[in-house]
């Protein structure tokens, strides 16, 4: 199970995108001058995974043959402002549900021995899901976008954009409840690229490409070191002093 996110960050003045791949013990970042497919390939994580994938859903995660999970987080916003600022009820409905399946599964995962919720309860939870996308199908259907003023295809609402995100990928939305190792959300990568955000704000962008990329491997070992409980002094010392302590790799 790895979560995997990117950001945006400046380079001698230009855009550039940090890559993170995170597990509870692990962390590498990579930056690149693309976002997509181009910079998923050169980092080379993605493209030799083969366990399940945790991320927001963004296009090239897709072209991967792994086992894929969406983070609810981003959903639970989205369908928010669907419901309150675009006047969607499907919207609300669904937002409770994912809600009231977490809490089903927060409370199963009191019992250890349990590593999904009762069969039964799955089928009844898909079956209310699907019942909800329809619904929104037919209320998106009468409530089409106005007219662009602009030739070619139409943009559809956002919040169709996500129903039919919702509906395509049931599965990689549900996964939390069918397997307990499987999370809830994509929070886990997010946290892990906070310290960008605090960077950007602090010292502004990177003056160099290859100071960029040794911020990034030299993150990426003090990130793993404090997850694994190591002393980051301690740990950096022994790296200048030649003997640098090696992360454990969970096999």
């Amino acid at each position: 199970m790895v979560h995997f996110d990117e950001t945006g960050l400046y380079v001698t003045g230009k855009r550039m995108w940090l890559h993170s791949a995170s597990t509870p013990q692990l962390t590498h970042y990579a930056c690149h001058d693309q976002r997509g497919a181009t910079a998923t390939k050169a980092i080379g994580s993605l493209p030799a995974f083969g366990g399940r994938a945790i991320h927001d859903g963004f296009s090239s995660y897709w072209q991967y043959d792994c086992a894929h999970g969406l983070c609810n987080a981003h959903h639970l916003r989205e369908l928010l402002f669907a419901h309150e600022q675009g006047q969607r009820t499907w919207a609300g409905q669904m937002q409770a549900l994912l809600v009231e399946i977490k809490r089903a599964v927060d409370s199963a995962k009191a019992h250890p021995q349990t590593a999904a919720l009762p069969a039964t309860q799955v089928a009844a939870y898909e079956q209310r899901y699907v019942a909800i996308v329809q619904a929104g199908l037919e209320e998106e259907r009468h409530d089409p976008p106005p007219p662009s003023g602009q030739r070619g295809r139409k943009k559809q609402h956002k919040s169709k954009n996500l129903l039919d995100r919702l509906a395509k990928y049931q599965a990689e939305t549900l996964a939390f409840m069918q397997d307990f190792a499987v999370p809830f959300d994509n929070n886990l990568a997010e946290r892990d690229l906070r310290m960008m955000k605090v960077k950007q704000k602090v010292s502004g962008c990177f003056r160099t490409t290859t100071g960029a990329h040794a911020f990034c491997r030299i993150r990426s070992y003090i990130s793993t070191m404090k997850k694994q409980g190591h002393n980051v002094i301690t740990a950096l010392q022994s790296v200048f002093s030649g003997t640098p302590l090696v992360p454990d790799v969970p096999g």
